[in-house]
């Protein structure tokens, strides 16, 4: 058999089997079984929201405006008439999208850059890693609203303010890994041979620092919801007529004495959705650090 065959199938092994871990080390855990319920149930129905929202969500009725829950609309209307349902559902694309796309591209660039620093070390290591120190200093929602009011008020923009903010953790977190691993002897044995700095950080530093970057990535998308809410509801996230969960919130509670529904319905499905993704976060970081494991 080719090499590269006996490789192919040594890796898809390997992720078998430690998904076939992972899976069973959920189901010792009722909170992080629990987590992952709310996750594929909140991903399932955002994903189905165009054949489970019984009506548009953009559709206005002044006919039946600030309606309470009934039948008809199950989480009542808005004060333009918009079923509150519906865009609840389709709300949750952006909001559980933005949790997503900042929880990837986030990990995946601070990866990067903290892999590599802290295998260059010298100069380049000390004039990242104070650019790091300079972000941190900030408050993350500081920052993040005022990079969001800089680029301008959009969901997009909000999403890349998030991003940003957030990749200085990752670095230091990959950095910290590096710095470790590249004293271990395989690391060695690798830089004796001849291999670069590159082959280095993707074959034997990466890899082997995933554990705390995924933990940290899965406990990051709720962080980012709630991120995304609340730049939502002082206006900086999605604009009118994107149904967006904090931006629902931030017209809500203008009627919350008389018509709760309009700002409980959205806040709950931010507060159930950041629970789910905290809860299963948790559980990874119990089953990956070893320290925990050990106790």
């Amino acid at each position: 058999m080719p090499e590269a065959a006996v490789e192919a199938t040594g890796a898809a092994g390997s992720w078998r089997h430690t998904w076939s871990y992972f899976l069973y080390q959920l189901r010792k855990s009722p909170l992080a079984m629990a987590g992952l319920a709310i996750i594929v149930f909140v991903c399932a129905a955002v994903a189905c929201a165009a054949w489970i929202a019984p009506y548009d969500p953009d559709a206005i009725n002044l006919v039946h405006r600030l309606q309470p829950p009934s039948a008809q609309h199950w989480f009542g209307t808005d004060e333009v008439g918009r079923d509150i349902f519906s865009r609840v559902l389709w709300g949750g694309r952006q909001s559980v999208g933005v949790g997503l796309f900042v929880a990837f591209a986030s990990s995946l660039v601070g990866s990067i850059i903290g892999c590599f620093s802290g295998v260059m070390g010298g100069r380049l290591d000390s004039v990242i890693m104070r650019i790091m120190d300079i972000i941190l200093s900030v408050p993350s929602l500081v920052l993040t609203m005022a990079l969001a009011a800089a680029l301008g008020a959009s969901l997009f923009n909000a999403m890349l303010a998030i991003t940003l903010v957030r990749i200085p953790f990752y670095v230091r977190l990959a950095r910290g890994q590096a710095l470790t691993l590249r004293e271990m002897p395989y690391v060695k044995a690798a830089m004796t041979f001849g291999a670069g700095r590159r082959h280095i950080v993707s074959w034997h530093i990466a890899r082997n620092a995933l554990s705390p970057l995924i933990v940290q990535a899965t406990l990051d998308i709720g962080g980012a919801i709630l991120m995304a809410a609340a730049l939502g509801f002082i206006g900086l996230g999605a604009q009118q007529p994107t149904a967006e969960w904090g931006a629902m919130v931030a017209t809500g509670r203008n009627y919350f004495l008389d018509q709760w529904w309009y700002a409980v319905f959205p806040g709950f499905a931010i507060l159930i959705t950041a629970a789910g993704f905290n809860l299963l976060g948790d559980a990874a970081r119990d089953m990956l650090d070893p320290k925990l494991k050990a106790r």
